[in-house]
């Protein structure tokens, strides 16, 4: 389907017709210098002066004239939305209160939401089909606690909305699904830290196809140095700005516009100027161009620890796409991390839309090293298509029972010999939902670095990998930092002792985690429900306590399975569910797999 994509700046528009599937383009406009003198509108590729002081005048004249050619229907109006804030964590319809959630988060998107509402509301009124908003801060919505929680007082965090949200999440899972489509992979299956360097930015830890961290936070000022923007500084600098007598506007300007590599460099934020003048001698440039890579290539440190590993790391936007410099300079002292750069294949990267990936590591490289073209646009495209097609598509009021699954281990043969004896065999308690699955009679204790579970029940049948699952309360019980996986993702999993009933214990190097609230389905239940194997959803609850919407549960399909929702006692807790459990209903399909015509190669995820 046909999407207009419309991205306003302050002082610009850029709008594309992009068909979702092929990314091919139908036409595309530019709007530059908006309010001031000399504006211009550029139409594929035709430029021609522009009177206009604003976004709706602009639009007025533009819109018309980029349809003038269009042969076709345009299914829906794409529109990127810089800040989602709290509310928004996925593409959203806009309406009347959309657009007052938009406008509320102004203070905090100060350069971006005014002039991404300002197109908002110029174009519905020249196009009557469904407007779509798009927020950059979505894709980084799936941040744990952990990563998005500033160590403030907490009562003021609240009361003011003070945590980390992200920025550039429209191009940092672009990018991540065309490198793991270039891997032969699935995203759901890496480790991708994504560097998103141009004018703004931003590092992303992408693990198992979410975003666990990001460089920026409340605002686009935290993280990498940037053009203009000073990144990561010690909080004092700024009451020490304030002592000297700088007032709040003083101090955003220096911090927003006086910064980085601008502020560093003395000769502004073009990289390709400072490359030059460091070329000739120049210190400042020099530094500016040291500190830079170093700040980036410090958070792909960090990321890969955070992540206890990487798969891939990917470059791109302005400065990855285009710096071999920068590339050299970041990517050089990464070998620690199994990436082994290859300086011929940087120099010779040339990306194009025929050829969005270029790599830039050696075959023996143990993790990728990947340069890949975003295209912001036609990932606003594909979201905005995906979320016309569920609209279009009935799922009924089939409703999924919903069931607490409380702590328990999964353990391999040898793992019980090595607690109950040679030979030993596990004995059925009782059978559970799931076919062929059931509670034993034995039971084990787990010993954490802190305290001790007890009378854990072991469940059967025996696996190929052991498994223990546990709660968050049950973490911090313990003492162990588990990841959250899906059920036999246990790689690079904290480990744990377990003791059998007669004091035989076994020391587990991995397998403990906190289960990913899923879904059991059979292939004819995912058909109803316009489901696929491991897409993600949304889930409506309806307890006796109270209604709950759960985000991110995964979808499992397997022929074997029967149709049951599974989450965790402090799940079951947070929605007061009662002893008989309760029914869920589907009310949103984050997953690409939802979509009744299948991707292109680079978009699948």
């Amino acid at each position: 389907m046909k999407i207009l994509i419309i991205n306003c700046g302050s002082s610009s528009i850029k709008a594309s017709i992009i068909d979702h599937q092929s990314g091919e383009r139908s036409g595309d406009l530019k709007v530059q210098r908006l309010g001031e003198e000399g504006c211009t509108l550029e139409i594929n590729g035709k430029s021609e002066a522009l009177t206009a002081t604003n976004h709706q005048d602009a639009l007025a004249i533009a819109i018309p004239k980029l349809l003038e050619n269009f042969e076709g229907e345009l299914a829906a109006v794409g529109h990127r939305v810089v800040h989602g804030g709290e509310q928004f964590q996925k593409p959203t319809i806009i309406d009347d209160e959309v657009e007052k959630v938009i406008e509320s988060l102004f203070k905090v998107a100060p350069l971006h939401n005014p002039p991404n509402l300002a197109g908002i509301r110029a174009a519905k009124k020249l196009l009557s089909c469904p407007h779509i908003a798009v927020f950059d801060t979505a894709f980084h919505s799936t941040l744990p606690k952990r990563a998005k929680t500033y160590a403030i007082d907490t009562e003021i965090a609240n009361d003011l909305g003070l945590r980390r949200y992200g920025f550039h999440g429209v191009s940092h899972a672009y990018v991540s699904k065309v490198a793991a489509a270039h891997m032969e992979s699935d995203r759901r299956d890496l480790r991708i830290i994504t560097c998103h360097l141009g004018n703004g930015c931003s590092v992303a830890a992408v693990e198992y196809g979410r975003s666990i961290e990001t460089s920026m936070g409340m605002t686009p000022l935290e993280g990498l140095v940037m053009g203009t923007r000073s990144g990561d500084i010690d909080p004092g600098i700024i009451l020490e700005l304030f002592r000297s007598g700088k007032t709040v506007d003083e101090v955003d300007e220096i911090l927003n516009r006086r910064s980085g590599l601008s502020g560093l460099s003395g000769i502004g934020n073009d990289l390709r100027d400072i490359e030059e003048r460091a070329s000739e001698g120049d210190e400042n440039c020099r530094l500016a161009i040291q500190v830079f890579a170093h700040r980036v290539r410090k958070y792909i440190g960090a990321y890969a620890a955070a992540m206890g590993g990487v798969d891939a790391i990917v470059f791109t936007a302005g400065i990855g796409e285009n710096s071999v410099m920068m590339r050299h300079r970041i990517a050089q002292r990464l070998d620690f991390l199994g990436a082994v750069f290859w300086e011929d294949h940087n120099r010779d990267v040339s990306l194009s839309a025929e050829n969005p990936v270029a790599e830039i590591s050696t075959r023996n490289s143990r993790c990728r090293l990947l340069v890949v073209k975003t295209d912001e646009e036609k990932q606003i495209a594909i979201e905005s298509a995906k979320l016309v097609l569920e609209m279009n598509t009935t799922k009924g009021d089939l409703e999924i029972p919903v069931a607490v699954s409380a702590r328990h281990v999964h353990l391999t043969q040898e793992t019980v010999e090595a607690l109950f004896g040679e030979g030993y065999q596990l004995t059925e308690r009782n059978p559970l939902s799931q076919p062929n699955q059931f509670a034993c009679n034995e039971t084990v204790s787990i010993v954490g670095p802190k305290r001790t579970l007890e009378n854990v029940r072991i469940l059967g049948p025996t696996r190929p990998k052991n498994q223990v699952e546990i709660s968050r309360t049950d973490e911090f019980f313990l003492g162990i930092d588990a990841p959250v996986r899906a059920s036999g993702d246990v790689d690079n999993s904290p480990g744990c002792t377990l003791i059998g009933t007669d004091g035989r214990r076994i020391e587990l190097k991995q397998g403990v985690i906190c289960a990913w609230r899923h879904i059991h389905m059979q292939p004819e239940d995912a058909e109803k429900f316009g489901v696929q194997d491991r897409d993600v959803v949304e889930i409506a609850i309806q307890s006796n306590g109270r209604k709950l919407t759960f985000g991110d549960v995964l979808v499992r399909v397997k022929s074997s399975y029967k149709l049951e929702m599974h989450i965790d006692t402090d799940e079951g807790n947070a929605a007061e569910l009662a002893r008989g459990g309760a029914q869920g209903v589907l009310v949103n399909v984050e997953g690409l797999a939802s979509m009744r015509t299948r991707l292109t190669k680079h978009d699948q995820v």
